[in-house]
């Protein structure tokens, strides 16, 4: 689908038309963000084609064939932007309803009606070229069927001439300065993929695998595997309901290129008049050119391999309130205990400050942080008000992290696991450790000494006096106490788990497409969430609770409440399997990471995508973010652990050194440090502080809206811990920040 000056063609009509070129693209430059305008040669302006229409009766046949399926579906619009295009004067061209529709098409497909108007038009459009000489004006059953004609566009070129166009501008870009090579060097891969695929569309089977095996080594390493997926498709036969080929189809590959390169490239195809590259070009890629310096092959590479190209600049200009909302306020009783012991060790000032800290940290309200009531989120319970005292007390014992101090790391080894460990997760207090597997269990052990316990059965709850002060522990049943639970329900694998903030409830996704929430008072399934049609892969709660988020083989996120069976939102736009999902700490954004090697932040209020993150080579595994909601930390199967500015949308490090996928992250509670755990069995601690602290705030003024990333891994990279045989599969920071992680033993 072409873009052209005052809107966009119809997807429907207008999809197979291919002209000779008036040289567009979308465009998106700094004054004209989102618009899409027609560029001339001229650099930076902006003007109407005033080009006539070229060739002889056969091509004003067409256009008026167009023009009349235009008028008769009643699309104004489309007919002024053809019009435009053509140059054909207005006072010239006074198509009114009844012109076109006074005719039909008849069955045998010629156009049946009033041949007077009809026959009047052509003359109109004929004389309006005013280089064409007169033409005998054939009658009007002689016109072309519609269906006819734009069917005729979808008939490629010469299958011959595809190699030869391919070198050709193979050529033409390995000669360019080197400025330009390597911007320019990103449409081989879109343009070889397209290319392969008419091919293989048009039955050219031998001509298909010269042409791949001639050109697939050339493409950039981070592409294998969609290459090999490639290759498997040799016959028209193999292309339906191919899921690879449907991405490629219906999303327009994203390539960011300065202005000067792309005059380059339009120069060149211009003179060549290579109108099949160039009609690739408009219909599958979406050029974002940007004024400034071409950027450097680094700087390509460390944004480019995702599904679909680089993320648009325009889709990370939205607002984000990515600040922390506004504490409870809740007194912190005294510990008289403690105060007395801290005084007798002369350290009676080390509390106080850190009281202060988490009450102003309650009455200031964050600038950047949404409203309290933006999204309705649950009130607090006298039992969420307990932890929370708890949480304060633990916070004042905080150890505080860094370079000099680092966490110590416990790890839970998963031994015998036999039945295949998935996923594993730690409630927020640290007491209860879950863990999901391939047998279709999940279950929960207590890491403190307190067993787990049911509640008692309702006859024997009735015995009991409910206005005793220990209630609460009455209705436990101490003949059920153990160390671990088991929860059967699912009928697949288990993949994705996730604790409530209240440790009430235990999420547990799996294989056959449902979410599933347990009591952990009762050990019992209370719903299953049915709503995927495919695997779900993982499904996460919100630190306020309540919300949970799902994501799965449908490439469709999900929001739901516990207490509602269908889903709040669907966050619909990932090109393949969403792999990890993760709530921002404000609970008003979800990220989700998936195989198309993109993420995405959804605004939970609307449902709107807010921001498109590229760079990774392979399918993300994890997410984490930032304690202060600032910034967020992705790791993929490219080992690769990379770090992103929430509020500027752009990525601000890079951290190299896993040699395998990166499958769970988690910053500390001060945010001071990052841990990262891998299948290549090590878990390595990261200096978060000096990474951000290192920015340069003028960066992200940018206009090109790319920074140049510091090549500094070793610098930051604080220690490596490697395990046994263990790959680190879920990360965990205490609230004293003591590191715990759990994996399953390998022998």
């Amino acid at each position: 689908m072409a873009a052209v000056q005052g809107g966009m063609v119809d997807d429907v009509e207008m999809k197979d038309i291919k002209t000779e070129p008036p040289f567009e693209a979308v465009v998106n430059n700094n004054t004209n963000d989102g618009k899409a305008l027609s560029t001339s040669s001229g650099p930076g302006s902006t003007v109407e084609s005033s080009k006539p229409v070229a060739g002889g009766l056969e091509e004003k046949q067409t256009l008026l064939a167009i023009l009349q399926f235009l008028e008769k579906n009643q699309l104004s619009e489309s007919v002024d932007i053809l019009r435009r295009e053509a140059g054909l004067p207005l006072e010239l061209f006074d198509l009114k309803p009844g012109d076109a529709s006074s005719g039909s098409v008849g069955p045998t497909g010629t156009v049946e009606g009033s041949g007077v108007e009809t026959n009047a038009l052509l003359s109109r459009v004929t004389s309006s070229t005013g280089a064409q000489a007169p033409v005998k004006v054939p009658p009007a059953e002689d016109q072309p069927d519609v269906s006819v004609v734009l069917s005729a566009y979808s008939q490629q070129g010469d299958p011959a001439l595809y190699e030869v166009y391919y070198s050709g501008l193979k050529k033409f870009i390995e000669t360019v300065l080197d400025c330009h090579r390597a911007e320019l060097s990103q449409v081989f891969y879109p343009l070889f993929v397209h290319m392969y695929l008419e091919l293989v569309y048009n039955n050219h089977e031998n001509v298909a695998k010269a042409f791949f095996q001639k050109f697939s080594g050339d493409q950039e390493c981070y592409y294998r595997d969609d290459l090999q997926i490639l290759s498997g498709l040799t016959k028209k036969e193999h292309m339906r309901g191919n899921e690879t080929l449907l991405d490629f189809r219906t999303s327009k590959f994203v390539l960011r290129i300065s202005r000067d390169s792309y005059q380059l490239l339009k120069r060149h195809l211009q003179e060549r008049q290579n109108n099949q590259i160039w009609n690739i070009i408009q219909e599958h890629l979406y050029i974002d050119i940007f004024d400034g310096m071409p950027r450097s092959k680094s700087q390509i590479d460390a944004m480019s391999g995702s599904l679909a190209g680089e993320g648009k600049r325009e889709a990370n200009k939205a607002k984000v309130y990515y600040g922390l909302l506004k504490e409870p306020e809740i007194e912190l009783p005294l510990d008289d205990e403690d105060e007395e012991a801290e005084n007798e060790e002369g350290k009676p000032k080390k509390k106080k400050p850190k009281k202060d800290s988490m009450g102003s940290k309650s009455k200031k309200q964050d600038p950047n942080a949404p409203s309290q009531t933006r999204i309705p989120l649950t009130e607090l319970k006298d039992s969420d008000k307990l932890d929370k005292i708890m949480y304060m007390k633990e916070a004042t014992k905080r150890i505080r992290l860094g370079p000099d101090n680092l966490p110590s790391i416990c790890f839970y080894s998963f031994l015998n696991a036999y039945q295949g460990l998935t996923a594993v997760d730690f409630t927020d207090d640290s007491s209860l450790i879950a863990g999901g597997f391939a047998d279709s269990s999940v279950r929960v052990w207590s890491v403190t000494p307190k067993k787990l316990r049911k509640v008692k059965s309702a006859a024997d709850l009735n015995l009991i006096d409910k206005e005793s002060d220990d209630v609460l522990e009455r209705i436990m049943d101490e003949k059920t106490a153990s160390e671990s639970k088991i929860l059967y329900g699912h009928s697949g694998p288990v993949y994705g788990i996730s604790f409530s903030p209240d440790r009430n409830y235990l999420l547990s996704s799996s294989e056959d497409g449902t979410v599933r929430l347990w009591s952990l008072q009762t050990f019992t399934c209370l719903v299953g969430y049915k709503g995927h049609n495919y695997p779900v892969w993982d499904t996460q709660f919100s630190p306020h609770g309540y919300y949970f988020v799902s994501g799965g083989h449908d490439r469709i996120a999900r929001v739901w409440v516990t207490d509602h069976y269908q889903p709040l939102r669907m966050f619909a736009g990932h090109l393949a399997d969403i792999t990890c999902t993760r709530f921002h700490p404000n609970s008003n954004y979800v990220a989700t990471g998936s195989s198309d090697r993109t993420i995405r932040l959804w605004d939970v209020l609307n449902g709107n995508c807010v921001r498109i993150f590229t760079g990774h080579k392979g399918p993300i595994h994890a997410l984490s973010f930032s304690p202060n909601g600032k910034f967020l930390a992705s790791g993929a199967t490219d080992g690769r652990v990379l770090l992103w500015d929430i509020g500027h949308g752009l990525m601000i490090g890079e951290l190299k050194g896993h040699t395998d996928t990166v499958y769970s992250l988690k910053f500390s509670r001060d945010g001071e440090i990052l841990a990262s755990g891998s299948m290549d069995n090590t878990v390595r601690l990261w200096d978060a502080t000096k990474a951000f602290d290192d920015l340069e705030t003028d960066d992200f003024t940018a206009t090109t809206g790319h920074i140049h990333l510091q090549d500094n891994s070793q610098e930051l990279l604080l220690g490596c811990y490697t395990t046994k045989s263990s790959p680190v599969l879920h990360l965990h920071f205490t609230r004293r920040n003591l590191l715990l992680a759990a994996g399953a033993y390998n022998p």
